[in-house]
């Protein structure tokens, strides 16, 4: 592993433990302030918006200027959301830190910063490595995301005792936006030729169809996703079972090591069933249990369901990323990999506003059945108009 590829694993573990802990005391931040449902969900919708923007941004300006200042901006950004977050209490000034800022309310890999470091870290690599390398990306950004989910459950210990619970959750936003700073020193010290190793980054060109075709299927698994947020997930839990901030940081960090765990399974399922075969016949018994949490009977099968389903769920994410980045030519691996992410990004900001209004109503699981259907049709929709298009490291 190289100089540079190490500070990007380490910018994603520090930005993974931010995301871990932000997305589920965002909630519970909110509500705490006053915040209804819809306004929370709103919130997210705000947060997955901008980024979705500030990726198709810089996916059309990435030919022109290196990735590490793009990615030091991105830092930059990640501590006045922190700031922000911590210190601005009406409505309108949160929705405008989550629209500019970097919180994720998903956990998954949508977010500005991805796309860049995907493309960097995979930067001249053989095509038999590259989704072993994105499985490692992916492992180390979950086990992060894991282990700042189980950092949520701090408000509630002896450490933050001589606090009220707003000014706690306040603490929380504050280190977040110190994460950003480290972020930023990690990126800084990247070799200053590390994000030129393969050709000179360019614009979409010959492999703009099949780009397109892509970017139009993952929106609408983005789609189904943003009703099942991760901030929105943790909110019906509140809701429905009345579980405790505690309680939930515990269960998300099972959650996000289980997800963790299933990295190097999805590598190896890759290398051994094909790429499009995996992300599917993983996804879909994903979406099932989805679907069957609506309607199981009580918590403890509840969070079964949602144990099982993020073991499988996010196994297409280091293989889905390896696909993208295998189809197209080199020199336009970063602009695919961001206007792949766009749309995405776009199709997820719409569902929290509507998944908000429904936790709202007597329709509070109606979320996570439409999210289990959406994704079901993604996935045969995908199998069976890509399963002929190949890697290279499949022909």
């Amino acid at each position: 592993m190289g100089t540079g590829n190490f500070y990007l694993y380490a910018a994603r573990a520090v930005r993974g433990f931010g995301d871990g802990f932000a997305a589920i005391i965002l909630p519970a931040y909110l509500s705490i302030l006053g915040f209804s449902s819809f306004e929370i969900g709103i919130v997210a919708t705000a947060a997955l918006l901008g980024s979705a923007l500030l990726t198709l941004l810089i996916g059309m300006i990435a030919p022109s200027y290196g990735l590490r200042p793009l990615l030091l901006i991105c830092a930059g950004l990640m501590v006045v959301t922190g700031i922000g977050l911590a210190g601005l209490h009406y409505f309108i000034f949160v929705l405008l830190v989550a629209f500019i800022g970097t919180v994720n309310p998903t956990i998954g890999d949508i977010g500005v910063h991805v796309p860049l470091e995907q493309t960097l870290v995979t930067g001249g690599a053989a095509d038999e490595e590259r989704t072993r390398i994105l499985a490692r990306y992916s492992l180390i950004g979950a086990l992060s995301i894991a282990a700042g989910a189980l950092a949520a459950g701090l408000p509630d210990t002896f450490l933050f005792s001589g606090m009220d619970r707003v000014k706690a959750l306040q603490m929380m936003f504050l280190i977040y936006g110190a994460l950003g700073l480290v972020t930023g020193i990690l990126y800084f010290n990247l070799p200053p030729r590390h994000s030129t190793r393969e050709q000179q980054p360019g614009p979409l060109d010959r492999s703009r169809g099949i780009v397109y075709k892509l970017a139009g299927l993952f929106s609408l698994d983005a789609f189904a996703s943003g009703f099942v947020a991760q901030s929105l997930l943790a909110l019906w839990l509140f809701q429905k079972f009345e579980l405790s901030l505690a309680a939930a940081s515990a269960f998300f960090f099972w959650s996000n090591l289980l997800s963790a765990l299933s990295y190097p399974v999805a590598a190896y399922l890759g290398r051994k069933f094909g790429l499009v075969n995996t992300i599917v016949f993983t996804h879909l018994p994903a979406a099932i249990c989805l679907i069957a949490a609506a309607f199981a009977p009580n918590l403890t099968f509840v969070l079964i369901l949602l144990l099982v389903r993020a073991a499988l769920s996010q196994m297409d994410v280091p293989t889905r990323a390896s696909y993208v980045l295998a189809v197209v030519t080199p020199a336009e691996r970063a602009a695919a990999a961001s206007f792949t992410a766009v749309p995405r990004s776009l199709a997820s900001a719409i569902s929290p506003a509507v998944s908000g209004a429904l936790l709202s109503s007597a329709f509070g699981s109606m979320p996570l059945v439409i999210s289990g259907i959406l994704k079901g049709i993604y996935d045969l929709t995908l199998l069976f108009s890509f399963r002929h298009i190949r890697p290279p490291e499949e022909m």
